[in-house]
This record gives C-alpha cells, structure tokens and sequence, in this order.
C-alpha cells in the first residue's frame, strides 16, 4: 500500500478510503478508473468511486455500511452528510448446520507465567483490595496506597497492590440483573489469576454482603482470599490498619511466586477497540485478527465482546459458529439489545461517537464490520453472559456494552490474563490487574502518543508489512508482555480506575 492514494478493500465496493487527506480536485486512481476528488477528503474518510444512486446501499468490505440519502457522484466525499443506515435491518444467521473445523492446537509456543494453586496461570502478580460496596471505597484505596513508592522494595516479585471499587453495592434489590451481574464481576475478578492474594473490603450494612463474595471466591487459597468488615472491625482508622496487616502477609507470600514456562494455551486475551476510525478496520483490527489466529491454533483463548459493536456484522460470526444454537444465541443477544436501546429512546445507530465520526466511519454497520475483523478467521466456539467464567479454548463472545471499560471490566471478570485494544483516535486505557497493550492504526498516532502506544499497525500502510506479518509480530508480543514486559500503560500508571462493572438495574 505504500505511496497509494486511496486503498479499495474489495473489488466490488463503490467507496474507497482515503490513506492520506486528499485535496479538492486531486485525481484519484481506483478500481481500475480515475476519478477526481469534488471536496477535500479527510485521511480515514471515504470517496464514492462510481455513481452511487439515492436509496442504493454504500458497499465496503463488500458489505452493506448504509444507503445514499442523495445521488453521490465519483469522487465525492461520503459520510454522514448523505449516507444513512438502511430503514431495517434483518439479523441472519448464515449458518448451514455444519460445524466449522477447529485447527489442532500447537503445543510448541511458550509464556513465562504464574502458575496457581488451582491451575489458573496469571500474566502479574498483584494483590487486590475489592469493595463489596462504594462505602468501603475509601478504605480499599488507604490501604493500596500505604503501599506506594519505597515500601513496596522488598517485594520485587509483586507488580503491585490495587482497589477495585465503584460506585455500587448497596441502595439496590438483593435479587435481580444488577446484583447478579456486579456480584459476579466482583467473584470474577477475586478469581482472576493474576491476583496472588485479594482482601474483600466491606461496611457491613449493605445489600452485597461480603459473605456472598467470599463463599464463591478462591477456593483452592483460601489462605489469599481474605474479607474485613469496616463495622465489625471498629471503624475506618481500625480497618485500614488491620487491612495494611493482612495485605504486608499477602505480599510476603506473593514474593515468593516465580514465573515459570507455560503453553500458549494459558493465554486468555480480551479484545477492545476504541477510539476506532477509519483506518481500524484496514490496520490494527485485522492484525489483531491475525494474531488472534495465532493464539487459538496455539490452543489459547480470544474473547470478543462489544455487543452493540458487532450489529451489522453478527453474520460474519454466526456462519462460524460451532452449531446453529450458539448461533442463535448470539442473534438472541443482539435482539435484546435492540429492545434495551429502545427502551432508552435510542437505536443501534447511536453508537458511532463524534470521535468515530470526525475519523472517518460513518454508521454501526461501518464500525461493526472493522471490529469484527478482531476475532480473526477461526470458528466461533461459545457465546457468554457478562462478566461469566471463561472456560471454552478458541475464539468466544462475551455479551458487554460497546463501552470500553465496562466491556473489558466484563472479560477481566471472565478470566482474561491480557488485554488487546486497537485504537485510532488514541485511547490512554489500562486495566490493571491485567497488562493492556494498545494497538495504533496509523503511524501518525502512534509517534504523536508513543508514550502510551505499544504497537505501530500504521505499518501496514506505510511500509506494505502484510497483516499476516503484523499478526506475527503482535502475538510475539503478546507472549512478551504475558511474560513480563511493561506495557505503556503500566509504564504511565494508568489501571487503578477503570474498573468499570455494568450497571443495571433500579437504585433505591
């Protein structure tokens, strides 16, 4: 791609993405014709290469991304301004009953990883404080931070002690969606492996008690998974000083863990993308597709989520399901979700923010069929509820809202040990305590943040690196950072406050 002007992801597409910004009157050569540019056009942004009727649908990918409002002409800029989303939009499964073949897992590639007790491995070490309500908030951070700086020294194996609090907890049903989905978040992330040792932090008033915490949470170390009770033990001052104490014992014994070789397989990987633009779905989506590729023959595990993120693109995921109930099951998520938008007086289409906008993409349908892309080629193996324990090896999909940090939030709680994000406008997020590594879909943006990119897929564009070679790369950097290696994002701190669990259900 390099030097090119414009690029066509598919020869029977009617729109072209600029690769650079395009000034008014600039002839453009695509799809076998030369057009001239009528407006300037924005790098990431899309021109019409054909005469593209009013009504008739807008193709890239070779896929349906809206209908022209108005007659587009070649070479015209085209966006929001004159595309909009079909008037319906049927789901099909695209599912023959055949079950996809599943490639044998290749035993051959190696982490360096902490293995548990109960078999889980973690990517990092750290010790948690979790708050079972937002009024235990407060203690949870008095106590991670009487572990800032020097203290910490005798403790090189440890990565860390962080609170995982919000805002939640209490003032809601003791039944229903938002108990059962924030209890188990809480129960998910007490269990992520990459906590050696979790000290459950609670008022004792509240509607989620510690003790439904702690009867689900780490039953193979019992001697790492401890609770306080803020009322019972006298007070914050009290509390805070009997935390600091169970948390220095923790980490004493978290000191003595060593990393130790473990298959690929271990690997759980998150897939996030935000920020996207219209270079993601050309750049670092697909790489990380590749990557993902990897991992799975390697026998490992790549959760794709971002619900609302896929509307318009669930055909591509449902002709690889494993059978026609799982893909159903995933059609039966979307349909909730039109329901829930709905009921809110939104639609699917909401969800394009003005970032995604100004980078270039256009409807959902534009932005599910890039985000797709991250889930690579393999066969679909299971569809989970938010935040549920991940156990099925191979690509899977957990249900979360397209919103960054509660989707991760939701695949941490699941089991995942590592974090991939793509972005184009430049997301700073981390995760801990799972390492984050961020994905740049242009070289632009990865040197104008570099102190927080970890990845160049800009490559692709500038230097013709095939995706597959960039896949390549990436997974070697994935078992990297699963082994140790900083991620930007730890290097800038950043992680002690996105935990971010789904919210629903009534406050009272």
């Amino acid at each position: 791609m390099k030097d090119q002007t414009v690029v066509m992801l598919h020869g029977d597409d009617n729109v072209a993405v600029a690769l650079r910004a395009i000034e008014a009157g600039t002839s453009i050569e695509a799809g076998g014709q030369s057009v001239l540019a009528g407006s300037e056009i924005p790098a990431g942004h899309k021109l019409a290469i054909r005469h593209i009727s009013r009504g008739s649908a807008v193709t890239k990918y070779r896929q349906t991304i809206g209908v022209a409002l108005t007659d587009i002409e070649p070479g015209e800029h085209v966006h929001v301004h004159n595309v909009g989303m079909p008037e319906h939009h049927s789901h099909c499964s695209a599912h023959n009953g055949a079950a996809p073949a599943r490639t044998a897992a290749a035993q051959s590639e190696t982490f360096q990883g902490f293995l548990r007790a109960n078999g889980q491995v973690g990517t990092r070490n750290y010790v948690g404080l979790i708050a079972s309500v937002n009024c235990s908030a407060s203690v949870c951070h008095a106590i991670a931070d009487a572990f800032r700086g020097d203290v910490m020294a005798p403790f090189d194996a440890v990565d860390g002690v962080v609170a995982i609090t919000h805002q939640s907890g209490c003032g809601m049903s003791a039944a229903g969606d938002g108990m059962t989905l924030l209890r188990r978040t809480l129960i998910g992330y007490a269990n992520n492996p990459n906590f050696a040792g979790v000290l459950v932090v609670g008022l004792g008033c509240e509607v989620n008690q510690v003790s439904g915490i702690m009867n689900s949470s780490g039953p193979d170390r019992p001697d790492l998974v401890q609770s306080l009770v803020i009322q019972d033990e006298g007070g914050v001052r009290e509390t805070v000083a009997r935390g600091i104490a169970i948390v220095r014992e923790m980490l004493s014994a978290a000191n003595r863990l060593t990393r130790t070789a473990v298959p690929a397989a271990r690997l759980k990987v998150g897939l996030q993308c935000g920020g996207s633009d219209g270079y993601s779905g050309i750049t670092a989506n697909p790489a990380l597709g590749a990557a993902v590729d990897l991992l799975v023959r390697s026998g490992g595990t790549a959760i794709l989520s971002e619900t609302p993120e896929i509307y318009g693109a669930e055909h591509l995921l449902t002709q690889r399901a494993t059978s026609t109930e799982l893909a159903q099951r995933l059609l039966d998520k979307l349909r909730w979700w039109e329901r829930y938008a709905a009921e809110s007086g939104g639609d699917m289409n909401n969800n394009p923010s003005p970032g995604n906008k100004a980078g270039g993409i256009t409807t959902i349908l534009e932005k599910s069929l890039g985000a797709v892309s991250k889930g690579g080629s393999t066969a679909l193996a299971a569809v989970y509820d938010y935040a549920e324990r991940v156990s099925m090896p191979g690509l899977v999909f957990m249900d979360t809202p397209g919103y960054d940090p509660v989707s991760a939030t939701g695949q941490i709680a699941g089991g995942a040990n590592l974090v991939c994000f793509t972005t184009g406008r430049g997301s700073v997020f981390g995760s801990k305590p799972v390492p984050t590594i961020k994905l740049a879909t242009t070289s632009g943006l990865f040197e104008r943040m570099r102190a927080d990119m970890d990845f160049n897929c800009g490559r692709i564009v500038d230097e013709s690196l095939t995706v597959e070679q960039a896949g390549t790369q990436l997974f070697r950097l994935m078992l990297d950072v699963a082994s140790g290696r900083k991620t930007q994002s730890e290097r800038n701190g950043i992680g002690d406050r996105e935990f971010v669990p789904w919210m629903r259900g009534a406050i009272m």
